[in-house]
């Protein structure tokens, strides 16, 4: 046990030191890249990038794409119809961090571009995840060695930049996801549902994470053919509402400001039920079934397919070779832990909400938004890196091509943003 416990803290301390070597490498490629002529020269017409300001040196890299309408926010609040798409966690973040810097005397002005940017990319700089997914990955594949070789994946996202450097929405919210899924590991549901409903804050599909306390507390015991009181569905479905009350709180807002004068209401007032979220999504973004499928937006599929490619092969590996036999057991009235041992540390019964939860969100994806983006929040899917691990243990072969692809996308991707040019 002694020697696990040193193993487990030696994992950990290496982990720390290699996520701040990546964080140091992503910021040092973003900033000379930013030193490249711009595909959009906006940035510069906000901020002067030649200033001597350590401010502006500092934001100057940070500002691009949705960047735009967070640090907007952040300034004035939601002005705008279409900024109601961006939920007002990384706004909040940043305003909060910028004053708050302000009030240590670290920086002059409050609340300008300039240390709103400032603000916002110091807190994304301290949302290392990869304790926690060590951890995470530790309970479910029960070896300290492919948590440790899972974690190292995730050092190498497929969008290191809105993961670690910028004020997107994507650090907070893939911190706050794995730290309620490591909670609801231990069952410890209360934390797990405080930190899917701030994750909820940053982004409209933190309402999927409320999934995995329902299957801890309903599911789970229901294929061990345990009964379910009705107590016990209560307090389930009373923590689901506090997962989700920060999407219903945002729709609420929105109907308040938009709605409530009926000679001037918005369209989308009259929908049941009526939400902006939706709304804006469609009418500015183009977010729908198949809409993005069209010709001109073929590039984006093909850098999105290598991480589409993965999840989908792994998640439906997993439903049909792990999840559908022990169904099938259980539907012939065994008992959900009686099947056979899983042949795979990949295919543990523990799995399956995490399995479920990045196929649908995947599919959701691929089929109904802009879908370069799962570039983004794959991250936020512990998933991705135990189906890389995998590869790397199982499939040599295809485990190299993954690591090497990483590697070379991860390093473009930097510089394509540095340059402000897509995918965003």
């Amino acid at each position: 046990m002694s020697s696990r416990i040193g193993v487990i803290q030696e994992h950990t301390r290496i982990l720390r030191q290699l996520s701040l070597l990546s964080y140091a490498l992503t910021a040092l490629l973003a900033y000379l890249a930013s030193y490249l002529p711009l595909f959009d020269s906006s940035p510069r017409t906000i901020i002067n990038g030649a200033s001597r300001s350590w401010t502006s040196t500092f934001a100057y890299p940070l500002l691009r794409w949705d960047v735009f309408h967070y640090g907007h926010t952040a300034q004035y609040g939601y002005v705008y119809e279409h900024q109601w798409a961006f939920f007002p966690g990384p706004s909040l973040v940043m305003r909060g961090t910028s004053e708050f810097l302000h009030f240590l005397g670290v920086i002059s002005q409050r609340s300008t571009w300039e240390t709103v940017l400032v603000g916002g990319a110091v807190i994304a700089s301290l949302c290392d995840t990869s304790t926690t997914l060590y951890h995470l990955s530790l309970h479910h594949l029960r070896s300290p060695s492919l948590a440790f070789l899972a974690t190292l994946l995730s050092l190498l996202p497929s969008s290191p930049a809105t993961l670690r450097l910028v004020p997107y929405s994507e650090p907070y919210f893939t911190m706050l996801s794995y730290r309620g899924m490591l909670y609801c590991a231990r069952r410890q549901w209360l934390a797990a549902v405080c930190a899917f409903a701030l994750a909820g804050a940053f982004r409209s599909n933190g309402v999927m994470l409320a999934g995995f306390v329902l299957w801890g507390i309903v599911v789970e015991p229901s294929l061990h053919k345990q009964q379910i009181s009705p107590g016990k569905v209560i307090h389930a479905l009373a923590l689901t509402l506090i997962a989700t009350f920060p999407f219903i709180y945002h729709q609420y807002r929105a109907y308040i400001a938009f709605c409530t004068d009926v000679t001037s209401a918005a369209p989308w007032c009259e929908s049941f039920p009526p939400s902006i979220y939706t709304y804006v999504q469609a009418r500015y973004w183009g977010v729908g079934f198949l809409r993005y499928w069209t010709l001109p937006q073929l590039p984006n599929f093909l850098l999105a397919a290598p991480v589409l490619a993965v999840l989908l092969w792994s998640t439906t590996y997993y439903v049909l070779h792990a999840l559908n036999p022990r169904l099938r057991a259980v539907l012939s009235g065994k008992d959900f832990g009686a099947s056979a041992a899983d042949p795979s540390p990949f295919l543990g019964s523990s799995l399956a909400p995490h399995a479920l939860h990045a196929l649908i969100f995947t599919l959701l994806l691929l089929l109904n938004s802009h879908t370069q983006i799962v570039l983004r929040l794959a991250a936020s899917m512990p998933f991705t890196y135990w189906t890389a691990a995998r590869l790397v243990m199982e499939s040599p072969r295809w485990g190299r091509w993954w690591v090497a692809w990483s590697v070379v996308w991860g390093a473009i991707s930097v510089i394509l943003w540095a340059v402000f040019l897509p995918p965003a």
